[in-house]
């Protein structure tokens, strides 16, 4: 992955962190963990969404 989009991912992670902190809702640190693994390119977007639903959908 390039710099370029890695600083692209990045600024994404911020922004949606501050808008996360606007409307009060928390982010879990594996929240977290798999948005900077999504940054680096080592999971995809769809990775990081499944994994964030299962981990919230279980019983």
């Amino acid at each position: 992955m390039s710099p370029q989009v890695y600083a692209k991912r990045k600024t994404a992670l911020k922004l949606a962190d501050a808008l996360n902190k606007i409307e009060g809702v928390p982010v879990s640190d594996y929240a977290r963990m798999l948005s900077e693994q999504w940054a680096k390119g080592k999971i995809t977007g769809q990775q990081m969404k499944e994994a964030l639903i299962a981990v919230h959908t279980r019983g």
